[in-house]
């Protein structure tokens, strides 16, 4: 099919599919159009194509399902990949962000290098960080990219695509530790590409993840490399950016930082891809096209540019976000081959049973913010370090446990962060402040807990929000008296907000999440289950 041909059947099709996938719930096709008409005679203009992802967060393996079908692995987005790119010659591929991070066994046990190579493998042209690229620190965030030993996996040759950093600085030089852009020629047309990471990164990565990093406003950033780009004569310009969006699958209500940075950067930017927050976008705001395909390799976002080769500028856009179902396709036999070398690998550790699930436990919280599985991994992480109380982020649990039999690699991806656990002393008056800390100025972060109980209003104001705590026997938490906490490191770190908590005395630091999880589990009578308590209780 000629090119001009599938932008128009694209776009017909699109149209038609908007009407239904208001009910989709994740990795559903949509349409966004560029504001004003197509010129009328395009045969004249260069079409090029931009395949993106973001947060693959390393999901080669895991299959997931939307609307009962099964989506996502990295067989079959490359199937998907490898056909759009068969459709037009001018294709580059992108991600935005979390490429590695949170990943399952079979890339993070093997340092993510795997992940790396799968995009290799795919010709992946350009990527920018995300927060999670800080995980295992800059030295080693860097080692992925341009290649370095590891003692766990040896000499790595690193990524075969570049990764832009507008606005990652190091401390000492204020200089971008990686290059802020990079200029990629289509047919004759300079395609410039910038990179920029969410400034909060700080906040949700551990202190030694972003060491010797500073992250400035990313519109700042873009705005000075657009104005490099421009002198340089590039008139078409990309922003990979790892910040948050969503929209309505028919392109209205945009909303997340991503559109504040679209209202404040150059007009000389044609697109933005975004991520961070797993989400649906496909939305034009100040004339910049604005996309994000979900997470974990459930969907693409195909992007169509129409570039007057008279001004090397933009003329024409438009986008499709693209699920991965697996019927219909035939997943890529290189990348299937390749996933299961890695597979085969970490087998031996990945599939030593555990125990046997009565039920599916899921992080599904309810109304009051309590859920089975973080009732489970706190009760667990109390056990390890026998205290009274413990709490853990909902952010660090990232996958549910299904009915069954329980491996290891199973658990490995429910916490894939490998923190340690630290005991701590903190007050009543503390533990109270604690709480109170969940009601965040951008968001709500609602710690799981064992150890006690207590109820919040929602019509009290933030940081007044909690009401009666109590202790499991009904005695009301003592304000001035002392008790003994788990957390783990990220949180113990003051990580999530959670600040108090680097007030904690009599520090002690225990064992590994995952094992605690994993000690614990095997030591349920089995099959094993949980379930919510009201240990939170919500009131109106």
């Amino acid at each position: 099919m000629k090119g001009s041909e599938r932008w128009g059947k694209r776009m017909l099709s699109a149209l038609a599919a908007a009407a239904v996938l208001a009910a989709t719930p994740v990795g559903a096709a949509g349409n966004g159009k560029s504001k004003g008409k197509p010129p009328a005679s395009s045969h004249r203009y260069i079409e090029v194509q931009l395949l993106g992802i973001n947060d693959f967060h390393g999901q080669l393996n895991v299959t997931r399902k939307v609307g009962g079908r099964e989506v996502g692995r990295a067989d079959y987005l490359a199937a998907y990949l490898k056909q759009r790119e068969a459709e037009n010659k001018n294709t580059l591929l992108v991600h935005a962000g979390d490429a590695v991070g949170a990943s399952p066994p079979v890339s993070a046990l093997l340092q993510d290098e795997p992940t790396i190579e799968v995009l290799n493998k795919l010709g992946f042209d350009v990527g920018t960080l995300g927060n999670h690229e800080f995980d295992e620190g800059v030295a080693e965030m860097l080692r992925l990219i341009h290649g370095g030993y590891h003692p766990a996996t040896g000499d790595f040759a690193g990524a075969d695509f570049p990764y832009v950093s507008a606005n990652v600085v190091d401390k000492e030089t204020k200089q971008p530790i990686l290059p802020p852009y990079v200029i990629k020629r289509v047919n004759g047309m300079p395609i410039g590409f910038i990179g920029v990471t969410l400034t909060d990164t700080p906040s949700i990565v551990t202190p030694s993840g972003v060491a010797g990093v500073e992250f400035i406003d990313e519109a700042t950033a873009i705005n000075k490399a657009v104005r490099e780009l421009k002198k340089k004569g590039v008139r078409t310009i990309v922003v990979l950016a790892h910040n948050p969006g969503a929209s309505n699958p028919d392109g209205t209500n945009a909303s997340g930082e991503i559109v504040d940075m679209a209202n404040n950067i150059d007009d000389e930017v044609d697109v933005i891809f975004a991520g961070h927050n797993h989400a649906y976008l496909n939305a034009v705001v100040d004339g910049k096209l604005l996309v994000q395909s979900y997470s974990y390799g459930t969907a693409f976002s195909d992007v169509d540019l129409k570039i007057d080769p008279r001004t090397k500028d933009v003329v024409a856009k438009q986008a499709e976000i693209v699920t991965t179902y697996h019927d219909g396709i035939t997943p890529d036999p290189e990348i299937r081959a390749l996933v299961e070398k890695y597979e085969a690998k970490v087998a031996p550790l990945v599939n030593q049973v555990v125990g046997t699930a009565a039920e599916t436990i899921t992080d599904e919280q309810n109304a009051s913010g309590e859920s089975a599985l973080g009732n489970l991994i706190a009760d667990a992480q109390r056990a390890a370090m026998n205290t009274d109380f413990a709490f853990m982020n909902p952010g660090g649990i990232r996958a549910d446990i299904e009915q069954g039999e329980v491996t290891w690699g199973e658990l490995y991806n429910v916490q894939p962060f490998n923190n340690q656990l630290v005991r701590m002393t903190l007050t009543g008056a503390q533990i109270r402040e604690l709480l109170n800390q969940q009601w965040q100025p951008t968001q709500t972060r609602m710690l799981q807990i064992s150890g006690l109980r207590y109820t919040w209003s929602a019509s009290r104001p933030a940081g007044n929000k909690v009401i009666d705590i109590q202790l499991p026997d009904g005695t009301p938490l003592n304000p001035n008296g002392e008790y003994t906490v788990t957390v783990n490191s990220f949180l113990a770190d003051g990580g999530d907000g959670f600040t108090v908590l680097t007030q904690g005395t009599n520090r002690e630091v225990g064992p590994v999440d995952l094992d605690a999880l994993v000690s614990y589990i095997r030591g349920l009578a089995q099959p094993f289950s949980a379930r919510m308590e009201g240990r939170i209780n919500r009131l109106p």
